[in-house]
């Protein structure tokens, strides 16, 4: 693990590359800027496979972001340890840069959500950027399924995703997206939302890159087709894994999907390392339920167990 003055360092929580979109917004913020008390949230956690259970074996937090201890929940796969990411902030603020690296060893089982929601609040200044690093070594199953972002209205947000898999590990990764606070009318009132992902082997291979650039006013918008076409929730979910040819993963995806009130579509990911769907809902708990189903039906065909129920009380 990095010592802490490099977790504290800019070039460790800073984002790597942002989209020029975004870039246009940098501001010097008349409240706490970039690097001040609070506003640097670090989750740096090392799992490592223990007999016939998973542990967390190394831990660096910094609030805002924080965690309890794993939890041992799930009665299918009892040795999987669960893991609850907590942002005590409330959300995400102008000028915060998180960053949340989650390294999974030999023939760990791991999963990963949020407390809750993450909420992107209204900026005057500046944005706010989140840096994901996963990787899973040899044998790892790992899945991370965090609640949806919500982005209230004014939010300026880039989200980076590392997914680093070994050839013989599974990563079942997941992003969900909300068209924003939609109780108070704040529909695509955000000014600007950006997320890359990147797939990679240990070796710097590169397997898969995903892009989503939301800025709803320019481009003719985000509600037309091609985008949300009148949609207000998004999903994207990842299946990296050789346990399955990945035609049987996207085929497995399809067909949890089918007869669903959700527009999907599912297919191969490059060089045939894994599937992916992406999911659009308009009624909530329908779409939320579609979400779970496409989860439930590849951990079924990967380990042979049904996924568990993540309710956050």
């Amino acid at each position: 693990m990095p010592a802490v003055r490099d977790r504290l360092a800019p070039e460790h929580y800073e984002a790597v590359r942002l989209p020029p979109e975004l870039t246009a917004f940098s501001t010097v913020p008349e409240t706490l800027g970039p690097g001040s008390a609070a506003k640097v949230g670090i989750l740096d956690l090392g799992f490592a496979r223990r007999g016939d259970r998973t542990e967390l074996v190394e831990r660096y937090q910094k609030s805002p972001l924080e965690i309890m201890r794993p939890l041992y929940v799930d009665p299918e796969m009892p040795g999987m340890a669960c893991t609850y990411v907590m942002a005590t902030g409330g959300g995400i603020a102008q000028a915060d840069r998180y960053r949340v690296d989650l390294r999974c060893g030999p023939g760990a089982e791991a999963l990963f959500t949020t407390q809750a929601a993450t909420k992107v609040y209204r900026m005057e200044d500046d944005y706010a950027t989140q840096r994901v690093h996963l990787t899973a070594d040899d044998g790892a199953y790992v899945e991370y399924l965090p609640d949806p972002l919500i982005p209230f209205a004014g939010a300026r947000f880039h989200q980076g995703a590392e997914l680093t898999v070994d050839e013989n590990a599974t990563v079942v990764y997941a992003e969900t997206v909300t068209a924003g606070r939609l109780a108070r009318g704040e529909r695509h009132r955000y000014t600007l939302l950006t997320t890359d992902l990147e797939i990679r082997r240990p070796d710097g291979t590169l397997l898969a890159v995903d892009t989503l650039r939301l800025q709803p006013e320019r481009h003719g918008g985000v509600t037309g087709p091609g985008v949300f076409s009148g949609h207000d929730h998004v999903a994207s979910l990842f299946v990296v894994s050789g346990r399955r040819p990945a035609a049987e993963i996207a085929d497995t995806l399809h067909r949890a999907l089918t007869g669903r009130d959700v527009l999907h579509g599912a297919s191969t990911l490059p060089d045939d390392c894994g599937a992916w769907v992406r999911i659009l809902g308009r009624d909530q708990p329908r779409f939320t339920a579609a979400v779970h189903d496409a989860w439930d039906a590849v951990r079924r065909l990967l380990t042979g167990h049904p996924a568990p129920d993540l309710r956050k009380q």
